[in-house]
């Protein structure tokens, strides 16, 4: 066999791994037109190598953006040196349709991108190969753990049973406004209620009427706020409420619109009627207050004395006198 025979099996051997590669390659002149055009972008273009040489890559793909492209490309001939992008950066070069089974979920080929530069004999690049890797299974799988990690924030964020914010998401709530209101003039205030002899409701009726006492509470807590007010389960039927920019006398306008709502509510569970009343302690920001922790809980001094005084009222925070 002579050298030439070698040489030519070498190069039929190369051109049948460029088309059979699972990687996208496309050469491009100096005028962005296609040179080169490989099986995998035949196959996912539906376009043949015979149609696409000598096309003119913005004009065959006009949804390629041409000056994102070009900014790209043009350090490539320029500096000889290769340049990427990946998939979170833009989801795709060429827009393809994704035929993958296993994460059939993604409509279109998410793609990472290689530009290289193509010396001549000459040492000048006239030429760049764009390699398009397919990485669809990578996006998604990141995708699912973002959306997975996202879920698991929300429920963190929220009381399963009542759909209001939980009690450790509110507290960070409180602690940033605590410190705003140490820069601010304005008042905040807050508001703690807690069910009268829920336990009762829960012997009587069971846990589940209980529950539903609970989700009807919530309800109409959530109808009665104001975009600015923050509400949250704090435990078992103890609720919080924090009021940006309220002084007292508003803060005893909503605790009383809250427990007047309570007081004559009816929740139906069981063919049985059931219903409740709230004590509920109000408590405004205080320069004395040291911390977030001082002040929640001169809120629930003002929920116990309601308590203490005979349930169904509101009661404000009174502090002491020096």
């Amino acid at each position: 066999m002579t050298d030439s025979n070698i040489e030519f099996g070498d190069i039929h051997w190369l051109m049948d791994i460029l088309q059979n590669i699972d990687v996208g390659l496309v050469v491009l002149d100096r005028q962005y037109n296609i040179q080169l055009w490989n099986g995998f972008m035949e196959s996912h273009s539906g376009i043949s190598p015979q149609k696409a040489k000598g096309e003119n890559l913005f004009e065959l793909f006009n949804e390629i953006p041409k000056d994102w492209f070009m900014k790209k490309a043009e350090p490539v001939y320029q500096l000889k040196t290769r340049t990427f992008t990946i998939w979170e950066q833009r989801p795709y070069l060429f827009r393809f349709k994704n035929y993958r089974p296993i994460t059939g979920r993604a409509s279109v080929m998410y793609q990472n991108t290689s530009i290289i530069p193509l010396e001549s004999i000459n040492r000048s690049v006239d030429h760049i190969c764009v390699i398009i890797y397919d990485v669809t299974d990578i996006a998604v799988s990141r995708e699912d753990v973002q959306s997975a990690h996202q879920t698991l924030n929300e429920l963190n964020r929220t009381d399963q049973l009542t759909e209001l914010s939980s009690r450790g998401y509110w507290l960070k709530d409180i602690e940033r406004e605590f410190l705003r209101c140490q820069r601010s003039v304005l008042p905040s205030t807050l508001v703690m209620f807690d069910l009268d002899d829920f336990r009762t409701i829960n012997g009587r009726y069971g846990h589940q009427a209980g529950d539903e006492v609970l989700r009807s509470v919530s309800e109409g807590i959530r109808q009665t706020l104001r975009q600015t007010d923050h509400v949250c389960r704090f435990g078992g039927e103890v609720f919080a409420a924090l009021l940006v920019d309220t002084d007292e006398e508003e803060a005893v306008v909503f605790a009383e619109r809250i427990r007047k709502m309570i007081e004559r509510m009816e929740v139906r569970h069981d063919q049985q009627s059931i219903h409740a009343t709230a004590s509920l302690g109000i408590a405004r920001y205080q320069k004395g207050f040291a911390s977030a922790q001082d002040w929640l809980q001169a809120a629930d001094k003002a929920l116990y004395h309601a308590k203490e005084s005979g349930r169904n009222k509101t009661t404000v925070y009174q502090p002491k006198a020096h």
